[in-house]
């Protein structure tokens, strides 16, 4: 006889308690293989695929799309055929990769529905209804009496990696299986799904707005944004912090890093240049590279560097493991793998959580200057604006250099002015003259 396992949401990431359904990937009756695939999530960290480690036959779904459902409640039973050998208990539960354990996910990993009971999964006989209870809160989606035979499994196969690329086709009712893909093995790009929608999109009729006057609209705070609402207006609660600002002279930065890309090797990006010369500043001044808990200041003793990147879900602040420990070139790397993460969604929770400072590139945005509140419970922030022709004395005579502005906003319990002065200044040394950067390291 078949038996019937639980499979709970699992542990995504660090501090996070829930995480609200998008979109439920299998159905009830449909047959899956060990570690497919089976909801799609949505944290306050990251858009998620959540594989189930067992194999067999769907009998149940908990979580309706739109529903959180607390880590450790249930979100699918599947009833698991026994182990070749006449032993009833199925095989013990493997681990999540990419979830509660230390490894990475799988950036290749595709969905794959078998089209019948295949060689890996053989067929389950319908079972009796004992499905377990749901948590409290978390009502059932679907559920069946029975089992389907394996031929109610979805006949298709979907080749598609990036949540990006699955949500744009989900926001134009796009059938994602209807659609080529010109990728490797026939994988579905970005550029597919907007071909497909730019051949079936037509004009929107007009809306006749009720009333004299347009409706005001109601969105609500959830998934990335709740979860900023709540950081954000912690940190201005509990935080006294203050903000001191220098205008630096970048046209040496700037020439140095035309120089460095003209050599083989990887290239160096502004932003690169930048966090290596905040990893300097707080090896000399380590205080700054802390968090307050209680009545204490606890003092990091690695730099995990956060930076602000722009994803589909918004702002996102991807962090640089152990970032002091990476050489220039290796930091730069690892800042551009992060940067296209966010970009195309599919940054992991732990990729997105542990900052111990945060490099904020606002100057992207073609402004010049912020005074941006802590990513709490961090205790600094240096703010770079755009770097712009400006007027500028140099070497006695007015000249046109590349200007920009630094900010450095700071929790005023961890450190005084001229603590953060000093490290500021040192920042606008080392963006003046990168010459004092070298000597630093």
């Amino acid at each position: 006889m078949p038996v019937v396992r639980e499979f709970t949401l699992p542990d995504l990431g660090e501090g996070l308690t829930g995480a609200e359904v998008v979109r439920w990937m299998v159905e009830v009756g449909e047959v899956i293989a060990v570690d497919q695939p089976v909801v799609e999530v949505e944290t306050a960290k990251a858009v998620v695929e959540v594989p189930c480690p067992y194999g067999g036959v769907v009998t149940a779904r908990y979580g309706e799309v739109g529903q959180e459902v607390p880590v450790g409640a249930p979100l699918v039973t599947v009833a698991v055929a026994p182990v070749p050998g006449g032993a009833d208990e199925p095989a013990v539960e493997r681990p999540l990769v990419g979830y509660g354990v230390a490894e990475t996910r799988r950036a290749g990993r595709r969905r794959v529905r078998p089209a019948g009971a295949s060689a890996e999964v053989p067929a389950v006989p319908a079972v009796p209804a004992e499905v377990p209870a749901a948590a409290p809160g978390v009502a059932p989606a679907a559920a069946a009496p029975g089992v389907a035979p394996a031929a109610a499994a979805a006949p298709g196969v979907v080749a598609v990696i990036s949540p990006l690329v699955r949500r744009i086709a989900r926001e134009h009712g796009l059938d994602l299986a209807a659609v080529p893909g010109s990728g490797p093995d026939g994988l579905v790009t970005r550029r597919d799904v907007e071909r497909a929608i730019a051949a079936t999109s037509a004009p929107e009729p007009a809306v006749v707005p009720r009333g004299t006057g347009p409706e005001d609209e109601l969105v609500p705070l959830r998934g990335l944004r709740r979860a900023v609402a709540e950081k954000l207006t912690r940190s201005h609660r509990e935080i006294p912090a203050a903000t001191c600002w220098v205008d630096a002279d970048a046209t040496a930065l700037m020439a140095l890093r035309a120089e460095s890309n003209r050599a083989p090797g990887p290239k160096l990006s502004v932003l690169a240049l930048l966090a290596r010369i905040c990893l300097a500043g707080l090896e000399r001044f380590p205080e700054l590279n802390a968090s307050v808990e209680g009545e204490a200041v606890r003092r990091h003793a690695s730099v995990h560097l956060g930076f602000a990147a722009q994803g589909p879900r918004g702002l996102l602040v991807p962090v640089v493991r152990d970032a002091g420990r990476l050489g220039t070139e290796r930091l730069a790397q690892e800042m551009a793998r992060l940067t296209e993460g966010a970009r195309a969604g599919t940054l992991a929770p732990a990729e997105l959580t542990g900052g111990t400072f945060t490099l904020n590139n606002y100057g992207v945005f073609g402004v010049d200057g912020s005074t941006p509140i802590l990513n709490h419970p961090e205790a600094a922030m240096l703010g770079v604006g755009r770097i712009a022709p400006k007027p500028w004395v140099h070497e006695g005579e007015l000249a046109v250099r590349q200007v920009t502005q630094l900010s450095f906003t700071f929790d005023h319990r961890v450190c005084d002015g001229g603590t953060a002065g000093g490290f500021l200044r040192f920042v606008a040394d080392c963006v003046e003259r990168p010459g004092a950067l070298v000597r630093a390291l």
